[in-house]
């Protein structure tokens, strides 16, 4: 169901989302920022369904249908930021209740080599829709005297990084958070994040946690850093089963395997690499949800690989999928309620559902593929709950979210709609965001998504998951 539309009149109604009011960013050290209220126009518009790719004629321009959102907020970091992960917090479980707070890792890529940052944020006080609110409270008629306590707020703890941030993934190992960054420089560095989220929670700690970092000569250090990749790399995951287990891939085709000793103290990473896509960049990297042995990888070579890591590298490569996709895939995501499939995004702007239970040395057939986007697919992730919904975005500026036990509508209704266009398995389109890299789903906050572009970070959660 798309949610934005075309408006046409003689005075364009605005609409846009809050902004989440930052007080750290990548480059600057305070940013003030603050929610946006839709004005509302008295005159008539006309509205139509626009659905991606369509043109915009003259007078006409988008506007997002808010009654869509349970949740709507967008956020910047000052440097984009190519990829993030979600912190696992002790906030509880299948959060609905607003606001929500959260925390995420992140990191820049600045247009200077040596000026870009991890960044530890925490968002506060994400206030839901009101259309979706159980709040009785009327709105006041004039919305610009809004209390500060009821904006939602950013602080951000930044960690200096040398070089542009391609992939940053986090883990919880005995109580304390850890996060895993790819540099563009071709070293994989590993963080203990303990003191930037103490720092987050505490505006005096937060004020001399910065002061501290101003000071070049207290540059915070990794635990640990590998420098054995050939080149830089994209492919990066921490095993669910295994605390302490960590997969990188590079873009020459190797893939390491680390693991931390019982103590946490040391690491060791297997010098032998996994390389059966080699020359080919590998490009994603899973860990199976069930088996803690077993990995996936997809590359530049068009196929999907399933790795057996009890065997030696020249042996370890089971099975293989090829032949769907037509350019590089990108992507990949392993199904965690139902771990037989997993879905895969490409260069062609295809997503492929994969049965695991039907590759073999020969290769496999996807069970189910869909061409929504227009630009190849940057980012798909399963649901963390609902084993039939998951969501996508691309270059083609659209996050999707699809159900796949939706059946096709065949009402008369619906077949002389605009939206007879779309696959009935296609349950929204979200847009407004520029040159889309990455999302996740909250896995303690059901339905909401995060998502990171080069214009900033999207947090919403629609009415249709």
């Amino acid at each position: 169901m798309p949610v934005y539309f075309k408006d046409k009149s003689e005075k364009m109604k605005e609409e846009s989302m809050e902004d989440i009011a930052n007080e750290e960013s990548s480059e600057s050290s305070d940013e003030s920022m603050e929610s946006e209220n839709a004005n509302e126009s008295q005159t008539e518009t006309k509205s139509q369904v626009y659905l991606p790719g369509q043109a915009l004629q003259e007078g006409e321009e988008l506007t997002v249908d808010k009654s869509a959102y349970k949740l709507l907020h967008h956020a910047q970091s000052g440097a984009p930021c190519l990829s993030f992960d979600v912190i696992p917090d002790d906030l509880g479980n299948s959060r609905e209740s607003y606001p929500l707070n959260m925390y995420i890792v992140a990191g820049t890529q600045a247009a200077r080599t040596h000026v870009n940052n991890l960044l530890v944020m925490k968002m506060s006080n994400l206030r839901g829709n009101k259309q979706h609110s159980d709040d009785s409270e009327s709105e006041s008629s004039d919305s610009e005297d809004e209390d500060d306590e009821s904006k939602p707020v950013m602080s951000v703890a930044p960690i200096k990084h040398q070089g542009c941030i391609n992939r940053v993934r986090c883990t919880k190992i005995g109580g304390e958070i850890l996060a895993a960054s790819w540099s563009e420089l071709g070293r994989v560095n590993i963080w203990n994040l303990q003191e930037q989220l103490n720092a987050v929670e505490n505006p005096i700690l937060l004020t001399a946690y910065r002061n501290k970092c101003d000071k070049a000569s207290t540059d915070i250090k990794p635990l640990y850093a590998f420098k054995g990749h050939l080149s830089e790399g994209f492919g990066l995951d921490w095993s669910r089963l295994e605390p302490g287990t960590l997969a990188s891939g590079d873009c020459k085709g190797n893939i390491h395997i680390w693991r931390v000793d019982n103590s946490g103290a040391s690491w060791h990473v297997d010098q032998r690499p996994y390389n059966s896509h080699a020359p080919h960049s590998v490009e994603d990297l899973q860990w199976s949800p069930i088996e803690k042995n077993v990995l996936a990888s997809c590359s530049v070579d068009r196929s999907i690989k399933i790795w057996d890591m009890r065997a030696s590298p020249q042996n370890a490569c089971m099975l293989t999928a090829s032949g769907t996709h037509t350019a590089d895939i990108n992507v990949i995501s392993w199904n965690l309620k139902e771990s037989q499939f997993m879905v895969s995004g490409g260069d062609d702007g295809m997503l492929c559902v994969w049965d695991l239970r039907q590759f073999g040395p020969n290769g496999a057939s996807p069970v189910a593929t869909f061409k929504q986007h227009t630009a190849p697919v940057t980012t798909v992730e399963w649901h963390p709950t609902e084993a039939t919904v998951f969501a996508s975005g691309g270059a083609d500026d659209q996050i999707a979210q699809w159900d796949l036990s939706v059946e096709a509508d065949h009402t008369e209704e619906l077949q002389d709609s605009v939206l007879a266009k779309l696959p009935p398995q296609l349950l929204f389109i979200h847009q407004g965001q520029s040159d889309i890299k990455e999302l996740h789903w909250h896995p303690q906050c059901p339905g909401t998504i995060i998502s990171t572009a080069h214009s900033g970070f999207n947090i919403f959660r629609t009415i249709s998951v």
